[in-house]
Parts: C-alpha cells; sequence; structure tokens
C-alpha cells in the first residue's frame, strides 16, 4: 500500500536550490516518488511512498525555514502513483504571474468544509472555481461560475474582464487542495474585493468530511497522481488520463473513433500534429516495452 502526501506552504526561502539536493537524496533513500517544487515563495507537490518513507520527508520540510505547522492531505493506493522523483526549482510554486502576490501577507477568509454550504447558498455570494477547464468539466460545486480557463496564469485576465458581473458579491473560491485559493483570494484582496472567502482544505478535504448525501459537489474531483479523479470519501473515480493531452476521459471514451492509446482522444485529436502523434507513438511503444522488462517509465503530472 502506498500513502500519498499532497502538500504546499508558503514561506521564504532565500535560496531554494540550496534545499534541493538533500530532499531529493532523501526521497529517493525512502522510496519516495512523485513531484516537489521549490521557489522562493515555499513549496509545493504530491509524493507517494511506503508509510515510514513519506513520514521522513515530511518531518525533514517540517525542518525547513518556516515550515513547522506545514500541512497535508494523504490517500493511499494500492499501486505506485509517480514512477519517478522529481525536485524541481520554480519561480513560483503555482504560477499566477503576479509578481506582487503575497499569501504570507493577506489571504480571504478560512471556511471549513461543514461550513462552506451555507455560504456557497447565500444569495450575496458567488462562488467561483479557480481550477483549469479540463478539471471543471468533471466536477464542481452547485452553482460555481467556471471562468474556463486553460492555466491559473488566465484567472487575473479573466476578473478583470468579468469582474464587474460580481459588484456588491462576497465572493467564495475553491480548488483543489487550496494552493490556487490562497494566491487567488490575496489577488482579490488587492483588487478591492473586501469580502473573499475560500474552502479550507479544498475540494480534498470537503470530500473527505463532507457525507456525500449533505453534499454540494457534483461529480469527481481531478487529482494529479494515477488516480485521475476522486469522489467522496477520497475514493478512487472511473477516469482515466489521455496520455496524448493530459486530460481525464471515462472508460466509454475509449470506444471512440478518435482514441489511440497514449496518443489521443476525443478531446485532443485535433490539436496535435502527425509528428506530434508519430512521438507520441514511439513513446507509448517504450513506455511497453519497459513494462515487459519490470521497469518504471510513468509520466508525471504538473501540480496544481
Amino acid at each position: 500500500m502506498y500513502t500519498i502526501a499532497a502538500l504546499y506552504h508558503f514561506t521564504r526561502f532565500d535560496d531554494p536550490a540550496a534545499i534541493k539536493p538533500a530532499l531529493l537524496t532523501l526521497c529517493e533513500a525512502q522510496a519516495v516518488k512523485g513531484s516537489l517544487l521549490l521557489a522562493h515563495e515555499g513549496v509545493n507537490g504530491t509524493i507517494a511512498g511506503p508509510r515510514a518513507g513519506i513520514d521522513a520527508v515530511l518531518a525533514h520540510i517540517r525542518a525547513l525555514p518556516g515550515c513547522a505547522d506545514l500541512e497535508w492531505k494523504e490517500a493511499t493506493s494500492d499501486k505506485p502513483p509517480f514512477g519517478k522523483m522529481k525536485v524541481r526549482l520554480k519561480k513560483e510554486i503555482v504560477t499566477m504571474g503576479q509578481p506582487n502576490i503575497d499569501p504570507r501577507a493577506h489571504v480571504g477568509h478560512y471556511v471549513d468544509p461543514e461550513d462552506w454550504n451555507d455560504l456557497i447558498r447565500a444569495e450575496d455570494v458567488v462562488v467561483i472555481d479557480t481550477r483549469n477547464g479540463y478539471e471543471v468539466a468533471i466536477g464542481t460545486f452547485e452553482g460555481a461560475v467556471d471562468p474556463k480557463t486553460e492555466s491559473f496564469r488566465e484567472f487575473p485576465a479573466w476578473w478583470e474582464q468579468n469582474k464587474d458581473r460580481f459588484h456588491n458579491k462576497r465572493v467564495a473560491m475553491f480548488c483543489t487542495g487550496g494552493i490556487r485559493c490562497e494566491k487567488s483570494t490575496n489577488f482579490l484582496i488587492g483588487q478591492g474585493v473586501e469580502d473573499v472567502y475560500h474552502l479550507k482544505g479544498g475540494i480534498l478535504r470537503y470530500l473527505e468530511e463532507m457525507p456525500q448525501e449533505n453534499s454540494t459537489w457534483n461529480g469527481e474531483c481531478f487529482v494529479f497522481d494515477s488516480r485521475v479523479s476522486v469522489g467522496h470519501g477520497l475514493q478512487e473515480g472511473p477516469h482515466e488520463l489521455c496520455n496524448g493531452c493530459r486530460r481525464p476521459i471515462l472508460p466509454n471514451d475509449k470506444k471512440h473513433p478518435a482514441y489511440e492509446l497514449g496518443v489521443s482522444c476525443h478531446l485532443c485529436i485535433d490539436e496535435t500534429s502527425d509528428a506530434d502523434k508519430a512521438r507520441f507513438r514511439e513513446r507509448q511503444k517504450q513506455m511497453k516495452l519497459a513494462r515487459q522488462r519490470g521497469e518504471d517509465h510513468l509520466g508525471h503530472l504538473p501540480l496544481r
């Protein structure tokens, strides 16, 4: 059984590059795999491995400057969610492209899962899903606004174009685990929005704690590991991943004429060139050969 830990923490790292070697070495020594991002603003990532290994890596991160109160979310899987371990240096641990954003200074009001339903049902509240379009497509909260963004970097421009729609409204926002809301609520406060709220712990905590019969969540939640999607109780959902476009698809979608394992699906068949598809076919061939040799050859999902 593999323990999966999803984490993020905003703090100040003066020299992220100096943190990387020891962190990577520890992960490899503890058979922990996944991806961690380091930037001057903190750390973000999802890792998986044996219980003892995850505990060792989390203890190491908590010992880093300003990380003593690190929080994380856990799940389990009976198959390895990742094939490799990567520790990457980035400008931001989640890219918004707004240099003045600092969630350590001020964020929106945290709302616990048990209070979330009452908030989003209030007439003076607008609920905004800050995730990307392919995530929203498989599940979201009742009545939530979908910005239809392809990346989180697009959110500030979308807000500028749509802010007049939400005049005199309280704004409640949510994302998978909370990190995008840390930045988006700080951004809105900087834009003069006074009443800003976000779901504490994100969708994952809501699905973990809220009984399905009381839930305002519809569908599944996309996650950035081999489970692809989860539902209430964080039970693994039915979705699989198209390795051509990295979007979630359902088993029946594989019956579509556009589907080719590792190459394309009905969502991306017209988005890639013949050269791209040839490259994807070669990648799929190498993955098959690696499996036959008993070796790992798993791709990595971006963290959001």
